[in-house]
């Protein structure tokens, strides 16, 4: 009997260790693994907040293990950029990416572009808002626009973005459509929406340009004011969009995940299904709500041939605003 009773032991012991096994075989696979996420700018902006609900939902959906992110500052996210580029191979590195990323990389002169890493996602799809402080004395985008159209040099406008970027190119097509001389503009740029928000309260800028969810807790408590957002339908009741104020503009911003060059291409449809695994969760959904944020889910070829597009626009639109590349 004793024997017995140690033989059931034995088996029993090599039963566990045989599914202990099996579950680090999975995550050897691609399921649950060490990852890294890297933010191109600094915290608070919509690259850190995008990135931070992607990986926080990931974690807790059990579709990785726990994901160690970081971010990267300096030189209009052509640095992240670059740091990107020189993890040639790495199938265990991420980076968010968007809008701002292509525009940084164009107006810069940068000797990279999105295309020239690995594609793996479109996430998101978000419009502008045009924001003032709560003691602002524009009360509509109506008397914000007849003030900058008076008086041009006296009106700055602030946005995370590089010149390039969303938050950069909006307010000028703002300007164009509204009849202001795009030259006559004063951009002043900051290294995302964190780094902006103080400007903005202390009115060291007119107006600012930004996505909803950057500065929705600042909105909710009643420290700054939305004038209008750039949707083709407002977002919430009370929210005016500007082709409802009778300015014919609508305008969105999107986000995405990139790898480094170089990795294999099952590792990069590993990446591909843990982002695919992400997008079918209740948690996304709810965030994606939660943060005005539109699905705009994209991956293989097809994001990829956006991502071209989306290039070759950026060029397009800065000829168009008379704004040639620095450096």
């Amino acid at each position: 009997m004793i024997l017995r009773s140690l033989r059931l032991l034995v088996v029993g012991v090599s039963v566990l260790s045989l599914l202990a096994g099996c579950a680090l075989l999975a995550g050897d696979r691609g399921q649950v693994r060490p990852m890294t996420v890297m933010i191109p700018n600094a915290q608070g902006g919509g690259y850190d907040i995008t990135a931070r609900t992607m990986t926080n939902v990931m974690e807790r959906a059990g579709i990785t293990g726990h994901i160690d992110v970081f971010n990267v500052v300096g030189d209009n996210e052509t640095v992240a950029m670059a740091r990107l580029m020189k993890e040639s191979g790495n199938d265990r590195l991420l980076m968010m990416m968007g809008l701002g990323m292509v525009g940084a990389c164009y107006s810069s002169g940068s000797a990279y572009a999105p295309t020239d890493a690995t594609p793996i996602a479109e996430l998101t799809e978000q419009p502008e808002i045009v924001v003032v402080p709560a003691d602002s004395p524009y009360r509509s985008i109506t008397q914000l626009i007849s003030a900058w159209r008076r008086n041009p040099g006296g009106v700055i406008v602030g946005g995370g973005s590089s010149i390039g970027g969303p938050n950069y190119i909006f307010p000028m097509l703002l300007a164009k459509t509204a009849a202001i001389p795009v030259r006559a503009v004063r951009y002043r740029a900051f290294s995302g929406d964190g780094e902006m928000l103080p400007a903005l309260l202390d009115h060291r800028i007119t107006f600012g340009a930004s996505g909803m969810a950057e500065y929705r807790d600042q909105i909710t408590a009643g420290q700054l004011r939305v004038l209008a957002v750039s949707a083709s339908s407002s977002p919430s009741p009370g929210t005016p969009t500007l082709k409802g104020s009778g300015i014919d503009l609508v305008y969105e911003n999107w986000h995405g995940v990139l790898a480094p060059p170089g990795i294999s291409a099952s590792a990069r449809q590993n990446l591909t299904d843990l982002l695919t695994r992400l997008h079918g969760t209740a948690r996304w959904r709810r965030a994606l709500a939660a943060n005005g944020w539109t699905d705009a889910f994209l991956t293989g070829r097809a994001f990829a041939e956006f991502l071209a597009r989306q290039e070759r626009l950026e060029a397009q639109v800065m000829h168009e605003l008379d704004r040639p590349i620095s450096g």
